[in-house]
């Protein structure tokens, strides 16, 4: 699901299925389904041993729900809203047609074609309404799954902040910082610690020693968390030396450094992560490193390593190498 559709097409006068709902509208089965369990949006008829039916009515009151959603209207207020049958009346603080009321226009984000869940968030961070933010994110984790919410909800509105403050100077890192915090704390809140049954060696996950950014090394983290694969996760701007002696320390499956731009990627730190043995003489063992953001495209091939371009990618290389 990219974008919606077009919202103001005809209904067709016969019932359709759930999936033909989402296809029209543009969202996943799956958010349908969730919606009508959390919320009551569904059909208004089922008979026992047949698939569910929409009617032309059933759909203009999820149609409604998929605007206000996409405006930013947390889920529970934009059902109750549809079902009433008030689209119009959005909650004081927003225009009707969904942007926040503030002077001085041009306070959007550059989003382009994103999830309607992405564009919900991005104008909910820019107008700082942390309640809204908190509520967002949280659904998109429930209905979405992390890695999803993550590749498609959390990281465009991450970039396209990124992207307005560069552009408008200091104006909008207010926003980036709020958007940051509760994305950490979203990821937080699905994220513990595994004490698997069996013994498997946990993965490492540590940012390059001059690196800030911590996001996607978290957002990692909770995918493990979620897998039931054990990490050991020291964050930001780790110094060499902690960083090697972790690995001999922990003895991991992998390690996953993390470095956003060029000049925190550090190429000889990664040969020497990489090289590091433990365990007893004759049986040394030494970490699959992956090196992961984009700091490290302009370092070329380094022996020993992995670069996963995504956090699926990334996933996929970690739950083989620590299988038992």
């Amino acid at each position: 699901m990219d974008t919606p559709t077009d919202l103001s097409a005809p209904l067709a006068e016969a019932s359709i299925t759930t999936g033909g709902v989402a296809r029209r509208l543009g969202v996943s089965p799956t958010t349908v389904r969730s919606w009508e369990r959390r919320y009551g949006i569904g059909p208004s008829g089922h008979e026992a041993g047949r698939h569910r039916r929409w009617t032309p009515q059933d759909v203009a009151v999820l149609e409604a729900m998929c605007r206000l959603t996409a405006r930013g209207v947390p889920p529970a207020e934009a059902a109750r809203l549809a079902r009433g049958g008030a689209l119009a009346r959005l909650p004081q603080g927003r225009a009707e047609t969904g942007e926040p009321r503030e002077s001085g226009g041009g306070r959007t984000l550059p989003l382009g074609t994103v999830r309607p869940e992405c564009r919900g968030l991005g104008r909910a961070a820019v107008r700082l309404d942390a309640p809204v933010v908190e509520r967002l994110l949280d659904v998109a984790v429930a209905d979405l799954g992390l890695v999803t919410a993550w590749d498609e909800v959390m990281m465009p509105a991450l970039r396209a902040v990124g992207r307005k403050w560069a552009v408008e100077g200091e104006r909008y890192v207010e926003v980036e910082h709020l958007l940051s915090w509760h994305v950490s704390g979203a990821l937080r809140r699905v994220t513990r610690c595994i004490d698997p049954p069996a013994p498997v060696a946990p993965v490492l996950l540590a940012g390059m020693p001059r690196e800030l950014h911590s996001l996607p090394l978290e957002a990692v983290a909770a995918a493990l968390s979620g897998r039931g694969i054990p990490f050991r996760m020291f964050g930001p701007a780790v110094p060499p030396a902690a960083l090697v002696e972790s690995v001999r320390r922990i003895g991991p499956s992998a390690a996953l450094l993390w470095s956003q731009s060029r000049d925190t990627a550090d190429t000889r730190l990664a040969q020497l992560a990489a090289a590091t043995a433990w365990g007893p003489r004759g049986a040394r063992a030494r970490p699959a490193v992956l090196l992961g953001g984009p700091g490290w495209s302009g370092a070329g091939r380094i022996p020993g390593t992995l670069r996963p371009r995504r956090l699926t990618e990334s996933l996929v290389h970690l739950e083989t190498l620590a299988a038992p």
